[in-house]
């Protein structure tokens, strides 16, 4: 993969736009955008934690069986 390689920028509206190439290409829909001195840095949106992860889950369809699960007295503090 190269390391560098020469973008033309573009309007797209009223933002500046870049192509970018496809041995660039980052994962998923999202990125956020960050300066760094002269240099812009955009950096792919990493989704972390439980809530992300049940959020690419699909319901499940079926039904489960009833269980005997009784509930047990609560303990006394004293």
């Amino acid at each position: 993969m190269p390391e560098k390689r020469n973008v033309r920028l573009f309007r797209n509206g009223r933002n500046q736009a870049v192509r970018i190439p496809v041995e660039f290409e980052l994962p998923g829909n999202e990125a956020t955008m960050h300066r760094d001195g002269e240099r812009l840095v955009i950096e792919p949106v990493r989704k972390r934690g439980l809530v992300a992860l049940l959020r690419t889950m699909k319901p499940l369809d079926e039904e489960f069986p009833e269980i005997d699960d009784p509930v047990s007295a609560p303990e006394s503090l004293f």
